[in-house]
């Protein structure tokens, strides 16, 4: 058998070298995921991601979301240009884009009611009074707008026999219906709350109807699916957490909501905070009834769901686990 000489067996093997560098380096950690999450005008419908954000779990499952602000309709646009990853908008946003030429899906929901009330100006209390007036919404082709539809409905009129307008924020929405320069508005939290507080008449008020809607959701690009099924995954994921800790720790939720939305007021605040309670899934499920009340508010457009969501991606979340190991550690009712 060769021997190695005395010289040359004190000296470490190579191997030995870079195992002994191993073992006292720390390991580098991969560098997080970016993904651009558009909020098109914040609300308490948001608290599931800033949830999710404060409590770390999109860093748990190795993303880095940067959340955008700005214009619906431009968010959209982004999205389908590839320019952002998510965006936080209703069915009937995807509706518009897809009969457009677009193509998106809502891969989950964050808000399954309709959660607007109609309100409006000094001296306008019923349908004769708004007739020939003007209607103020977010963006045409948003929930909102979709919202001013039905109102319209139980109050006996159509889309015609009122001029619908473009009005935002939500804050000059509200000026334009105080002084009269438009007769109703569309709002909902933290705005119902504050029009309230303010005096400013409730019309319809359709939050209470409890109507089934897909109102909020996670949508991405359709074709993005397949290829980033495992980035939606795990950004559902911390979402999904981002509601239990929302629903468990009410303290840190209406801290959370304060900060996000710039609303000092607490009776504010917990009005936000129980209407999220009310109107948000759980698991970010998507409502088949929901569905079918949102998209039977269109004409001429597919009926097909599939056109419009793709549940599989929590569906496959469910059978791993995911929301059973959520309920054990949570414990919530």
């Amino acid at each position: 058998m060769l021997q190695l000489s005395s010289k040359f067996s004190r000296l470490p093997t190579l191997a030995m070298v870079l195992l002994g560098l191993c073992a006292k380096a720390p390991l580098a950690s991969a560098d997080p995921l970016v993904l651009k999450a558009g909020i098109a005008e914040p609300s308490n419908s948001d608290l599931a991601w800033w949830m999710a954000d404060v409590g770390g779990f999109f860093a748990e499952q190795g993303l880095k979301v940067e959340f955008i602000p700005g214009d619906g309709n431009r968010g959209l646009k982004d999205l389908q240009a590839g320019r952002i990853d998510i965006m936080h908008r209703g069915l009937s946003n995807i509706v518009n884009v897809n009969r457009s030429g677009g193509d998106l899906r809502l891969i989950g929901c964050l808000g399954d009611k309709v959660r607007f009330v109609f309100f409006s100006a000094p001296g306008v209390n019923s349908s004769a009074d708004l007739k020939g007036g003007a209607v103020a919404i977010s963006n045409f082709g948003s929930e909102g707008d979709s919202a001013a539809t039905l109102a319209l409905k139980q109050l006996g009129l159509t889309r015609d026999d009122v001029t619908i307008k473009e009005v935002s924020p939500s804050l000059r929405a509200m000026t334009a219906v105080q002084s009269g320069e438009v007769k109703a508005v569309m709002l909902s939290e933290p705005f119902t709350s504050l029009a309230r507080a303010q005096g400013i008449h409730v019309l319809i008020d359709l939050n209470a109807q409890n109507i089934p809607w897909l109102f909020t959701g996670i949508a991405v690009q359709h074709a993005a699916i397949a290829s980033r099924r495992a980035d939606f995954k795990k950004f559902l994921r911390a979402t999904i957490e981002g509601n239990y800790l929302a629903f468990s720790n009410p303290r840190l939720a209406k801290e959370t909501l304060a900060k996000e939305l710039k609303v000092s007021d607490p009776r504010a605040i917990e009005i936000a905070y129980n209407d999220y309670k009310h109107q948000t899934p759980l698991n970010v499920d998507l409502s088949a009834k929901a569905a079918a009340n949102t998209l039977a508010a269109f004409s001429g457009i597919s009926t097909r769901v599939d056109d419009y969501i793709d549940g599989s991606l929590l569906e496959e979340i469910g059978q791993e686990g995911f929301v059973d190991e959520l309920q054990r550690r949570f414990k919530l009712p």
